[in-house]
């Protein structure tokens, strides 16, 4: 019996890319499906119909799903290549045997948690703003923000490509000249907390990603990676559902 499934789940499943990325590749005409280029929403059988990438037929071989959490340096881009031969994520993943990819990403001027999987269903999970997962940021600002300042970030602000979420915002310190908060999102729009606290007056000196949906950056220096417990698993698959207990820990990033 044939089992058709959308082909930018199957690409994702197959550890090709996310689902997103898999989206773009259908577009640009490089997937084709028995012998002709597929379109987007087209489904296909992974067992029976011939699957090509850039003209190379990819075959369905089932092996371990395996996570990773990276803590992506700062000056990285969270691509497995760059076309401007910048530093990638793809250049710390040698010693990784299964070909995995990022889950979402990070600005190229921002670094910490990033995690890496060949999963399509937990990045799915991770992306899908149905999910509402919750991303936890430090965030270095120039000057110091005043409590009118973080009203318009709790209420949700309005950017060029429409208003945001409402975010979690929690001062940790300051000093003369800037300030340390902490602010919880959970879209993944580009460059998005640059963008918002720029539009109350504020520049980003700094911005480290510590958390995704209960797996925190922990004691990960840039670089280094960790494979994921089932435990840390579990909490996204509990936060994607609805059923985790918020968790109300506080960690600092030392600077």
């Amino acid at each position: 019996m044939a089992m058709e499934i959308r082909l930018q789940k199957i690409l994702a499943d197959l550890g090709v890319a996310s689902r997103r990325k898999s989206e773009a590749m259908i577009e640009e005409g490089r997937v084709m499906v028995n012998g002709k280029v597929a379109e987007i929403g087209q489904k296909a059988d992974p067992d029976l119909d011939h699957i090509k990438l850039d003209g190379k037929l990819l075959t369905r071989r089932p092996g371990p799903k395996v996570y990773y959490a990276f803590h992506k340096p700062r000056g990285v881009v969270s691509t497995l290549e760059d076309p401007q031969e910048r530093p990638s994520v793809g250049d710390y993943l040698r010693k990784i045997k299964a070909r995995v990819y990022p889950v979402g990403r990070l600005d190229f001027d921002s670094e910490g948690l990033l995690l890496l999987t060949n999963d399509g269903d937990f990045t799915h999970e991770v992306l899908h703003p149905a999910k509402k997962i919750p991303k936890v940021y430090q965030v270095k600002v120039k000057g110091v923000l005043s409590d009118a300042d973080i009203e318009p970030l709790e209420k949700g602000i309005y950017l060029e490509d429409g208003k945001t979420a409402p975010a979690k915002v929690k001062k940790l310190r300051k000093a003369k000249e800037n300030s340390w908060i902490e602010m919880t999102i959970h879209e993944g729009r580009k460059r998005q907390i640059r963008r918002m606290l720029y539009r109350v007056g504020h520049s980003v000196l700094r911005l480290v990603r510590v958390k995704v949906g209960g797996i925190e950056l922990g004691g990960l220096a840039p670089g280094e990676m960790r494979p994921l417990t089932p435990k840390e698993i579990e909490k996204i698959r509990l936060k994607s559902a609805g059923g985790a207990a918020p968790d109300k820990r506080k960690r600092r990033v030392h600077v």
